[in-house]
């Protein structure tokens, strides 16, 4: 499977614009969920590895109780693509963002 290419710096501005709650943190997409409680949050990670691995694309994430934290980068690009994106848009979809 070809790897999508990194992003501009313009292209990632446009696309962060679009998904309320993530933002730019040493180069990588950055988000915290919280949940009622912690079978919540894993539940979460459950579904959402489901998508990552779909999109062989996976997220670094830690999870303390009812909060999950995501990093997404590319890193075989070097950066933010538009897989990156894909899954942070999933991500919000499952939490009804």
């Amino acid at each position: 499977m070809t790897r999508p290419a990194r992003l501009s710096d313009a292209e990632i501005k446009a696309r962060l614009a679009t998904l309320p709650g993530w933002s730019l943190a040493g180069g990588k997409l950055r988000r915290e969920f919280r949940f009622a409680d912690f079978s919540e949050a894993f539940g979460f990670m459950a579904r959402a590895a489901l998508a990552a691995e779909k999109l062989d694309h996976h997220p670094d994430w830690t999870n303390v109780w009812n909060r999950v934290t995501v990093e997404l980068s590319t890193h075989d690009a070097g950066g933010l693509t538009a897989l990156d994106f894909e899954l942070a848009a999933a991500m919000d979809r499952m939490v009804g963002s």
